[in-house]
Parts: structure tokens; C-alpha cells; sequence
């Protein structure tokens, strides 16, 4: 699956498909494609057994959690 930015032009809106995905599945300019438009949530989430582990220890390794997710450490 390709990811991109859905960008405006004029008045119509235009995905860019990457040089390598064209050459990868061999299409030439003006070949028709198909696609599928589907938007994404690019949220960062935990597989569910990771998610698991962690909240198994959260309590004792909070503040390295929190130090690895990038909050400043509480004083």
C-alpha cells in the first residue's frame, strides 16, 4: 500500500504515485490504474501484546516510559 498526500491543483485534487511503485508494478504513462481511495489514521499504536506488557509494569517504569515517549520528567 502507497501513502501519500491527497494535494490540490486547479480545481481537481492529485495523488503522486513514487517512480519506484510505477517501475515496480511495470506501467507505462497513460496505462489506466485502479485505486481505491481510503483515508488513513497514521496514529503510532501498540500491538495489543506489547500494549499488554507495558501496562503490566507502567506502574513501577512509568517515568522511563514517559521518558521514552518524550514527555520531560516530572520534578
Amino acid at each position: 500500500m502507497i501513502q501519500q498526500k491527497l494535494r490540490k491543483v486547479g480545481n481537481s485534487y492529485v495523488v503522486t504515485i513514487p517512480r519506484a511503485e510505477i517501475e515496480r508494478q511495470h506501467l507505462a504513462e497513460g496505462q489506466l490504474v485502479a485505486v481505491e481511495i481510503q483515508a488513513l489514521d497514521v496514529q503510532p499504536r501498540l500491538a495489543d501484546d506489547l500494549r499488554v506488557a507495558v501496562m503490566r509494569t507502567w506502574e513501577q517504569d512509568e517515568p522511563a516510559y514517559r521518558y521514552l515517549g518524550g514527555d520531560s520528567p516530572q520534578t
